[in-house]
C-alpha cells in the first residue's frame, strides 16, 4: 500500500464541513451530535459500537487530566471490539475520516481510536 497509514486515517469534528478528501466518513460517537442534520453530516457510516462504553464516556467527562487513563481503558475496550476490527478492515482498503462531536480536539475518543487503528495497520 503506497504511503503511510497516517495518510489513510484522519480525524475531524463533525461540525467541520465535509470535503471530498475526507474519503470514507465515519461518525464514532455513541450519541448523535446536536445541531447536525444527516444531510450535513454526509456520513458513510455511523459506528456507535466503536465508541467508548457509556460508563467510560461518563467517567472521562472530557476532562483533560483523565485523558491518559481514559486512553488506556478505551484501547482495552477496542482490543476486544468487533466493530473496531471491521473499521480496521475498511481502513486497509481506503482513506477514512473519524468524525466526533467533542469540543476538545486534542482529548477525545477519536484521537485514541485513530492511534489504535494506525498501530494495527502498521502491525498488519
Amino acid at each position: 500500500m503506497p504511503g503511510s497509514s497516517k495518510e489513510h486515517i484522519e480525524i475531524k469534528r463533525i461540525y467541520d464541513a465535509a470535503e471530498k478528501s475526507d474519503g470514507y466518513r465515519v461518525l464514532v460517537d455513541r450519541i448523535w451530535p446536536r445541531g447536525i442534520s444527516k444531510d450535513v453530516a454526509a456520513l458513510d457510516e455511523w459506528n456507535k459500537d466503536v465508541a467508548p462504553s457509556t460508563e467510560l464516556r461518563k467517567w472521562f467527562d472530557h476532562k483533560a487530566e483523565k485523558f491518559d487513563e481514559f486512553a488506556q481503558r478505551y484501547a482495552a475496550e477496542l482490543a476486544d471490539n468487533p466493530a473496531a476490527q471491521t473499521l480496521l478492515q475498511t481502513a486497509k482498503k481506503k482513506k477514512i475520516t473519524l468524525l466526533y462531536s467533542a469540543h476538545d480536539t486534542e482529548f477525545n475518543q477519536a484521537v485514541v481510536l485513530a492511534k489504535f487503528l494506525k498501530r494495527a495497520l502498521r502491525n498488519a
